[in-house]
């Protein structure tokens, strides 16, 4: 058997004939894109659509029914993102692996996608062609993360705010008044204004409003 590196590069062809197929579970909200994938991949001879979902919710029933050998998640869905979906595979179905397919990539996603299990991590402007070798190199067990990502995600840097401040903050981010945000994070008015004004001088912002968009470009929040 000839030996092959830690992270090979992804195949370029179908698996040897007379393997079994690889099966997909597809879960994308817009029904026209995920419709258009499915299609494709359908004309890859080793690889098999057997379940799509338009919700995160539907993604797990799908997945825990159909057993798929590779789920591919849209990273934003209603009811639960693809992160939470591959938080849940990761302890309810280890042997499926997970890549996440976005259009709205951050840093942050990137790294809370790593911690959840996913192993592959591309934007939606693949081609079907390429998206077909990463879901054959993602069930060999490889990884595959976008570069540019990659690079962003390490330019950006951890995020300095706590877990209860990036939770607030993101309360904020539809300019809710204090005492929404308080009733809403069951907090009292003055420990959200702690928080939010932590916030802020940790980002080095001008007000709330500011801070939430820097923390949103990093992918904190």
């Amino acid at each position: 058997m000839t030996e092959q590196s830690p992270e090979p590069p992804a195949p370029t062809g179908p698996a040897p004939s007379g393997g079994a197929p690889v099966r997909v579970l597809l879960a994308d909200d817009e029904h026209l894109i995920r419709g258009a994938v499915a299609a494709l991949l359908a004309l890859e001879d080793d690889l098999v659509v057997v379940a799509e979902a338009a919700t995160g919710p539907e993604a797990l029933a799908m997945a825990r029914a159909h057993r798929p050998d590779v789920a591919v998640l849209d990273l934003q869905m209603p009811g639960a993102d693809g992160v939470a979906v591959a938080t849940s595979l990761r302890d309810e179905l280890p042997a499926c692996r997970v890549m996440i397919v976005t259009g709205h990539g951050r840093p942050g996603n990137l790294k809370q996608a790593l911690a959840a299990g996913v192993r592959g991590f591309a934007p939606k402007t693949v081609s079907a062609q390429r998206l077909a070798e990463l879901v054959r190199s993602v069930h060999a067990g490889n990884r595959y993360i976008d570069p540019e990502l990659a690079a962003d995600a390490i330019a950006a840097g951890d995020s300095p705010l706590t877990a209860r401040e990036a939770e607030v903050l993101e309360l904020a981010a539809d300019g809710a008044p204090v005492a929404e945000i308080a009733e809403r994070a069951a907090l009292s008015p003055g420990t959200v204004r702690n928080y939010l004004s932590s916030a802020v001088t940790k980002l080095g912002a001008e007000n709330r409003h500011s801070a939430v968009r820097l923390a949103r470009e990093r992918g904190w929040v």
